[in-house]
């Protein structure tokens, strides 16, 4: 029986985890929490994944460890290196096999669609972040891959969407966005994140570079429209925020200040290629619409 080791305890970790059990293979979940989902083959244990010999002793056999955790949005800077690097001695220790998930920061500003083999030219402190976390891992020798998702929606997402729009649309809400309403955007599904996750750590030419979740591109506004009419809710009812809507709320929470960061170049569609991992890992995006019946 194959044994796995995932750090993280979020949407897209737990259908992982579902996943890799469902196919009769044992999984660890690691988190501060000790969190997870209910399964006879994945054991949830609380640990702090910093702790380099804590978590090397909880890896050790494991054929893979998978990364889906990332410390408080506003401490990157600080706080990516430190997790990344016991994590890093960790796979080293163990030599399992390494599948860590990203995002697209790190790409900073790219016009047309972005591929996964684009360079990482983020000069922002989250995208840089981002850039030498995987920088590092690839040039360590070790066996590893990074599978980088757009924003999330879906059951279970943590988001800009799920946060900011999804529940204000369901109930009626006017819904404060900070990105523009009408231009397109890329969207990964959590359940299509896991199978991407998955199908990585499966095959032997996915090690050594990143991949791309695939995605839906749609705009906010109508994204919020199809959730709205699935649901029977009313049109939504959406404002884009502004620079000066984020410098007020800075004063508020230390995570509105991040993001001017990640904000997109006004009139800038932001969309991603994702058709080696259609044709290479044989994943590809589940329909808009029964990612949003699942969230209803």
């Amino acid at each position: 029986m194959k044994f796995h080791v995932i750090v993280g305890r979020g949407a897209a970790a737990s259908r992982t985890a579902l996943l890799l059990a469902e196919d009769g293979e044992r999984v660890r979940m690691i988190s501060r929490a000790g969190g997870g989902p209910d399964h006879p083959l994945v054991e949830k244990v609380a640990a702090d994944a910093t702790d380099t010999d804590r978590l090397t002793e909880l890896a050790e056999g494991a054929d893979t460890l998978f990364t889906t955790a990332a410390p408080p949005y506003h401490t990157w800077p600080e706080q990516f290196p430190i997790l990344s690097a016991s994590l890093l001695s960790a796979v080293r220790r163990t030599g399992a096999d390494y599948v860590m998930l990203g995002n697209l920061y790190a790409y900073g500003p790219v016009q047309g669609p972005i591929r996964p083999d684009f360079p990482l030219t983020a000069t922002g402190p989250k995208g840089r972040a981002r850039a030498l976390v995987w920088e590092e891992a690839a040039a360590s020798g070790v066996k590893v891959t990074e599978v980088r998702a757009a924003q999330f929606y879906g059951a279970g997402a943590f988001s800009v969407f799920s946060l900011m729009v999804q529940r204000q649309v369901l109930e009626g809400r006017l819904a404060l966005v900070p990105q523009e309403l009408d231009v397109p955007h890329s969207y990964s599904a959590i359940g299509d994140t896991a199978r991407t996750l998955v199908a990585a750590s499966r095959r032997e030419q996915a090690f050594g570079r990143a991949w791309h979740v695939p995605t839906s591109t749609l705009s906010v506004r109508e994204l919020a429209g199809r959730l709205a009419e699935l649901a029977g809710a009313p049109k939504p009812r959406m404002e884009a925020m502004t620079e000066r809507d984020l410098t007020l709320l800075e004063f508020t929470e230390p995570f509105w200040a991040e993001m001017h960061e990640v904000l997109e170049k006004p009139g800038h569609p932001f969309v991603i290629d994702f058709s080696e991992t259609e044709k290479i890992l044989g994943v590809s995006a589940t329909p808009v619409d029964d990612v949003l019946r699942e969230v209803i």
